[in-house]
């Protein structure tokens, strides 16, 4: 046997032996001379960054990652470690042996160092609950799972961070269905931008898109309604101030009515508006709504504010009627309150067997989806906060900077509104916050403070991992600096939902349930597009701004009736003539002769 093989053998039977000691110490931070290996290139668990190890600190085992490795000649070593202190292990060589966060002891100069096996990583990162979700193994130790709280994931709120195509949608979908698995009263719902969660959860999952949503147009506030209306163009002061005093009104007028046959306009002398609000989600007619408006407007005599209105009621009549507003106002002027049922679609009450509803919000437009989403979430939170959290809520916001980012001037104020909620109150009402983003330097700084777990994937950008510097609590975050090499399906785990800062190697996904967009799911074909689907692809083009249906091309066309031939203009009638030649007032009095009378009232109707 070689002297190589021999030493070798001697450090494997004794797995004990330090491989350095403490040289010094700062804050939470210890530097370790590391002792000279004549084959540690080979060996699986020679110091690298990323690597845990141990110091000996009177009867307890302190637990550290390496963030650092240099060459540093001296007598007694030739290399260095930097080790940041995150934890420690009381009592390490008895059965009843635990780890806990924070170090109570800490370590002296010439304190030896060890090498973490097995057992103190099962020791550190098995948690043996029933709350504990597995989503993969240790960068360090595949043998070694890879395990996150689920409680303290989810009433803490997390996020999930990485540039474009490191597999952040598969790690979404991998902690989705762990939650599930290991708390199945949780429903989830999420927001999905690209739909490209739709075939993730096979049937689990109810897929929610503009052809089977109904979200009516009165569960939107004020501010939501106001930014369906006017779009990115805001409103006019009178406008909006018009609209305020109209729409509690229609509200009224619909309550005063509901359930009679007689569904009349209200005069403004039959209103009785007592305990609504713009923003009260009660049911309204649209019809009830314009009525009023063509009813101030007729009042009117000043033509600028009579043009105010008919180009308000112009705008609304032409967001009605537009189809891709149809999921709002389908059937706006038949009435009826449906926010029971909506609330069960939305937020799977009961789940039936499918507790994750996916919104895919490509095939909205573009001007009404921060509205929409402004909507759920505002409906998500009060759900929870009137149900004193009944039936606890995961609400997945996919590219959240969208919808929550740090510029004020960027995006709807009331969606960030929405979810700054959510994040600093939700928990205490059963609704809790997963968050995925590529550019984490663009999100609200309070509401990504706000998630305590992080999962961190491969980011390049320096702006965004300062961010997540500021964000990280833990003494580990010198790890963040090593988020550009990271590898696709690796996540840097941060965080109260795990043990330790650590890498970590996510499981991997059936390939039919990996999450892929609907526009890249059909075969693609060699040849290019062709006639007939171009022929498709416009007719869905046109279908989606139009309510009429086109005919087939070889349906017969109807037969024409001959028109009636034209008839000799017939001479001029001299009374007619000289009416016209009467000043206007004249005229109309005339014309009211022509009229019937109006029905004389019965007694029997008073």
């Amino acid at each position: 046997m070689s002297n190589a093989d021999s030493l070798r053998h001697q450090e494997e039977a004794d797995p004990g032996r330090p491989i350095g000691q403490v040289i010094s110490v700062r804050g939470s931070q210890a530097k370790i001379g590391l002792l000279t290996s004549p084959f540690q290139e080979r060996n699986p668990s020679r110091c690298t960054v990323g690597k845990f190890l141990g110091i000996r600190a009177g009867e307890s085992l302190l637990v550290g990652v390496i963030t650092k490795v240099s060459i540093e000649t001296s007598r007694d070593h030739q290399s260095s470690a930097d080790l940041d202190l995150v934890g420690e292990i009381k009592q390490p060589a008895m059965p009843h042996a635990q780890f806990q966060r924070g170090v109570t002891e800490y370590p002296a100069i010439g304190d030896p160092t060890f090498a973490i096996g097995a057992r103190e990583l099962r020791l550190v990162f098995n948690v043996f609950s029933a709350s504990v979700i597995d989503i993969g193994h240790l960068q360090q130790d595949s043998t070694i799972g890879a395990y996150v709280d689920v409680d303290d994931l989810l009433s803490k709120h997390f996020a999930v961070l990485g540039t474009t195509g490191v597999g952040k949608s598969s790690a979404v979908v991998l902690l989705l269905q762990e939650i599930l698995r290991a708390r199945p009263d949780v429903r989830v719902f999420v927001l999905d931008a690209h739909n490209e969660y739709g075939r993730a959860f096979a049937e689990k999952s109810l897929v929610l898109n503009p052809r089977n949503l109904r979200l009516p147009f009165w569960l939107f506030n004020f501010e939501e309604m106001v930014d369906v209306l006017f779009g990115a163009r805001p409103g006019t002061e009178d406008e909006v101030d018009i609209l305020t005093e109209v729409i509690p009104r229609a509200k009224a007028a619909y309550n005063a009515y509901r359930g009679s046959t007689d569904r009349l306009i209200v005069k403004r002398s039959d209103q009785r508006i007592v305990g609504y609000s713009v923003d009260t989600p009660v049911p309204y007619r649209l019809a009830d709504l314009i009525g009023l408006l063509d009813e101030r407007m007729g009042k009117l005599e000043n033509r600028s504010s009579r043009m105010t209105h008919h180009r308000l009621i112009t705008r609304i009549e032409g967001i009605a009627n537009d189809p891709r507003y149809s999921f709002m106002f389908e059937n706006a002027n038949v009435g009826g309150d449906t926010m029971a049922e909506v609330l069960g679609q939305l937020f799977r009450l009961p789940p039936d067997g499918r507790p994750i509803t996916v919104m895919q919000l490509a095939g909205f437009p573009s001007e009404v989806v921060d509205a929409v989403v402004s909507v759920i979430c505002r409906m998500a939170f009060d759900l929870g906060l009137w149900s004193e959290g009944a039936a606890p809520l995961l609400l997945v916001c996919e590219e959240a900077h969208r919808y929550a980012s740090s510029d004020r001037g960027v995006g709807f104020g009331p969606t960030r509104r929405s979810i700054a909620r959510i994040a600093k109150e939700g928990r205490k009402h059963g609704v809790f916050l997963g968050l995925v983003s590529q550019r984490p330097a663009e999100l609200d700084a309070t509401i990504i403070s706000q998630c305590s777990t992080l999962l961190a994937m491969r980011m390049t950008n320096d702006r965004d991992q300062a961010i997540l510097r500021s964000a990280v609590s833990d003494a580990a975050a010198n790890l963040l600096d090593f988020l550009p090499s990271l590898g696709t399906g690796e996540v840097f785990a941060f965080g109260e939902g795990v043990a330790l800062p650590t890498r970590v190697k996510l499981k991997q996904l059936p390939p039919h349930l990996l999450p892929k967009s609907d526009a890249l799911s059909g075969a693609r074909d060699e040849t290019g597009i062709d006639g007939e689907l171009l022929a498709a692809v416009l007719k869905r083009w046109r279908a989606a701004t139009t309510k009429l249906e086109e005919a087939p091309r070889d349906a017969k066309a109807p037969d024409l009736v001959p028109a009636a031939p034209l008839q000799p203009a017939s001479p001029g009638d001299p009374l007619r003539a000289n009416l016209l030649k009467r000043p206007l007032s004249e005229r109309l009095d005339v014309a009211r002769g022509f009229q019937a009378p109006a029905p004389t009232k019965r007694p029997s109707d008073a």
